[in-house]
């Protein structure tokens, strides 16, 4: 039994995540579309479980916690490779659910004002 229930942030988590599963299950994935699914079903089931599992490497993002003011946390989709997959997520909006507020490659936080370029999805705060 799964820890935290999983929300996805509205609307664009969602759409995204329903176009995955559209295309899934209709067969026109593309070899990336299929990849980012298979990836972010994954990291999505590792949350509901334990948010803390080493694997997922969670961490608060200090910068976007003060831009929107509620703590956010990044996870990993995968790492050791380039622009690796992050998943942004809270806490919230009511207890043990989590809710995915943003999907984005690396933002190389040393290097560009790497997380300023990163815009997250409403976080069901409405």
């Amino acid at each position: 039994m799964s820890m935290f229930t999983i929300r996805l942030g509205i609307p664009e988590m969602e759409d995204f995540w329903t176009y995955l599963l559209q295309r899934k299950e209709n067969g026109t994935l593309t070899v990336s579309e299929n990849l980012l699914y298979k990836k972010m079903g994954k990291a999505m089931c590792l949350l509901a479980n334990n948010p803390r599992r080493p694997g997922l490497n969670s961490h608060e993002i200090e910068a976007l916690s003060r831009r929107y003011g509620i703590k956010v946390w990044e996870s990993y989709l995968e790492n050791k490779t380039s622009r690796a997959g992050r998943i942004f997520w809270i806490y919230g909006p009511d207890k043990q659910e989590i809710t995915i507020i943003g999907l984005e490659p690396h933002p190389e936080d040393k290097k560009n004002s790497g997380y300023d370029r990163v815009t997250l999805s409403a976080t069901g705060k409405e």
